[in-house]
């Protein structure tokens, strides 16, 4: 019972902790463009637009 007193508030904090941090994540716009880096890694370096490097 003893070991309640201490998992318990242990637990709540922790909780807390990840909600303060993936609302931190979220408010930094960590989850704004999720598809652009999926999408970027596909595309080859030579075929960027605007990156003014082009090989023939």
């Amino acid at each position: 019972m003893t070991t309640l007193v201490y998992l318990i508030p242990v637990a709540l904090f922790l909780g807390a902790l990840g909600l303060s941090g993936f609302l931190w994540a979220l408010r930094s716009g960590q989850y704004e463009d999720l598809d652009g880096a999926a999408e970027r890694i596909l595309i080859e370096p030579d075929q960027r637009e605007g990156d003014g490097r082009r090989s023939n």
